[in-house]
């Protein structure tokens, strides 16, 4: 069981909000929500009771088909799991509700009923299929949980102070001078290839082993190809299981933005609007969106046709991109952090912010812009908000990271309306004027 932060957002919202609200964790297969929330009704509640809808019978799922005498749900219920209620001292756990949607209904009743609180977890729980038919409940909050940041796979390492050094490097832009500087640089590209899957991580922790973890991640990627496959099911199609094994080749290009012909020669955008929206909605990928100007609303100036895609944890993007390799994991991803194998480390490095950016609740957004100097399209990696002003993160992996003329040329036309830029790089922390060069492993901090 490792610590997550999401338990502090669960205790504030049990404080203010329980009892006049259920609660939904909803994120992508295998991130831990179940875990973390079995945890929680056990610290936090006299007695629980976990309804689990992926082994359940069908005796219990039928108990939400009829909610007119609550006192004999109740009484069945603690019948059934042989468990106590305890009104106001316990809580009911829906888990995977998307597989029971009735049950999910029946979060207005028990809500408004009052005797206890209420937790759902769920997966591809907006997918059209999953809400068909039934009135989706006002009284449901929610919280999305995304994979292990930097600093929750520290602790799992038993590292509880680097974070701590990073932070206040960030905070007062200091540098950490370059013993440090390496040091940190060596976790995060750890933290990058075994990504944040919890079962992962504690594979790794155990044994020391990429090997190990490669294991467990290639069983959550065929998870998540086999989801990809039902939503297909539904419309007849192939689309979200292709889309979803083009991913790396995508990212491999220097153009990033979806390309339809990547997919399926002679295919259009429109084929792929719908598997690309249920992807989303599933969160096994994050979508970052044309910006067409810099704007503090930033929803009201965005091209949705106009996309990249990034898988939503790096460490199963290794995978995926490896996983033809019949070599040792441990020799392949050791010589991966010795630099001593020439591969692309820029579409590593783009889906690690892209996804800190969405861990710390950013949307994504990138920027495509004419300029005078070009003929070319000029582009910048992403494009968010701090404050009151737009800030601009170009992403270079490379040697040489003050090469970047694309975001010169952003700053030229669109200065006067941008804070501070950032190149998030492999460099130890430097500051240029309005340009500051942040290691990779600060990118959670934006």
């Amino acid at each position: 069981m490792f610590a997550r932060k999401i338990y502090q957002e669960l205790k504030a919202w049990k404080d203010t909000k329980a009892g006049e609200h259920a609660l939904m964790i909803e994120g992508p297969r295998r991130v831990g929500k179940s875990t973390i929330l079995e945890e929680f009704v056990k610290n936090e509640y006299k007695t629980y009771i976990f309804i689990r809808f992926e082994a359940v019978n069908d005796e219990i799922k039928a108990l939400f088909g009829n909610l007119f005498n609550l006192n004999r749900f109740f009484l069945l219920l603690q019948q059934y799991f042989h468990v106590r209620l305890y009104e106001r001292m316990s809580a009911i756990v829906f888990d995977e509700v998307q597989l029971h949607p009735l049950a999910r209904q029946a979060i207005k009743t028990l809500v408004n009923d009052g005797r206890y609180d209420y937790y759902e977890t769920g997966s591809l729980i907006s997918i059209r299929k999953n809400v068909k038919d039934i009135l989706i409940p006002s009284e449901e909050d929610t919280i999305q949980m995304h994979p292990m940041d930097f600093e929750e796979f520290l602790w799992a390492m038993g590292d509880e102070m680097s974070m701590l050094l990073i932070r206040d490097s960030f905070e007062t832009l200091t540098p950490l001078g370059d013993g440090l500087h390496g040091h940190m640089m060596d976790l995060y590209r750890t933290y990058m290839v075994v990504g944040g899957m919890p079962k992962a991580v504690a594979r790794f922790v155990e044994r020391n082993s990429f090997a190990a973890a490669e294991d467990v991640k290639r069983s959550i990627l065929n998870l998540y190809v086999k989801d990809a496959a039902k939503l297909d099911a539904d419309t007849g199609s192939s689309r979200a299981t292709a889309v979803l094994r083009a991913l790396p080749s995508n990212l491999e290009r220097h153009d990033k933005a979806f390309s339809p012909g990547s997919v399926k020669k002679d295919s259009a955008f429109r084929d792929y609007r719908r598997a690309i929206s249920e992807l989303q909605d599933s969160m096994m990928v994050n979508i970052c969106c044309r910006i067409t100007e810099p704007a503090v609303d930033q929803e009201n100036h965005c091209d949705h046709d106009d996309l990249k895609m990034y898988l939503c944890d790096t460490g199963l993007l290794f995978t995926q991109s490896f996983n033809a390799l019949k070599l040792d994991s441990d020799e392949v991803y050791r010589s991966i952090l010795n630099g001593e194998m020439g591969i692309n480390q820029g579409m590593y490095f783009e889906n690690m912010v892209a996804q800190e950016l969405v861990m710390s609740g950013h949307k994504l957004f990138f920027s495509k812009f004419p300029h005078e100097d070009s003929e070319k399209l000029q582009e910048v990696d992403f494009v968010t908000v701090r404050g009151r002003s737009t800030v601009v993160i170009e992403v270079k992996s490379g040697k040489r990271p003050k090469m970047h003329k694309s975001l010169d040329r952003y700053m030229d036309k669109f200065g006067d309306r941008t804070g501070t830029a950032y190149v998030v790089c492999n460099r130890d922390l430097e500051v240029c004027g309005d340009l500051v060069y942040l290691p990779i492993y600060m990118a959670s901090l934006l």
